[in-house]
């Protein structure tokens, strides 16, 4: 039990921190600050989708999920609507590279937008 709810822990850690990658450059519009702490997020992922290296929360989340496996023929919400999110069935080479060209788009228009001045410093 405990296994399958750290696997589930971690499932949704790597969701928190796919969603920050994607959408935390809008945390710019608060504070510039954020950038500090999105931008090697950032780096970190698209160099992940670009070299199609296993992130390591990967390996991970097999792991809990292996010790954790129950006799049970229903899953739970988070094997059901989260893992396929972050592990799409058609996900290719491909596919993986248009992910990181889109986050590494998405993340230069935010950072362009904040920095010429639309942003608020809260200094």
């Amino acid at each position: 039990m405990i296994y399958r709810t750290l696997a589930d822990f971690v499932v949704l850690v790597h969701l928190s921190f796919i969603l920050f990658t994607v959408f935390g450059g809008f945390l710019g519009l608060l504070s510039k600050r954020w950038f500090w702490i999105h931008l090697p997020s950032v780096l970190w992922a698209v160099l992940i989708e670009f070299t199609g290296w296993i992130c390591p929360l990967t390996p991970l989340e097999n792991l809990l999920s292996i010790k954790g496996e129950i006799s049970v023929y229903e899953t739970g919400f988070i094997e059901n609507y989260i893992v396929p999110l972050i592990y799409p069935d058609l996900l290719s080479r491909e596919l993986q590279i248009i992910l990181g060209f889109f986050a590494l788009v998405l993340n230069i228009l935010i950072y362009w937008y904040v920095l010429h001045g639309k942003a608020k410093d809260i200094d």
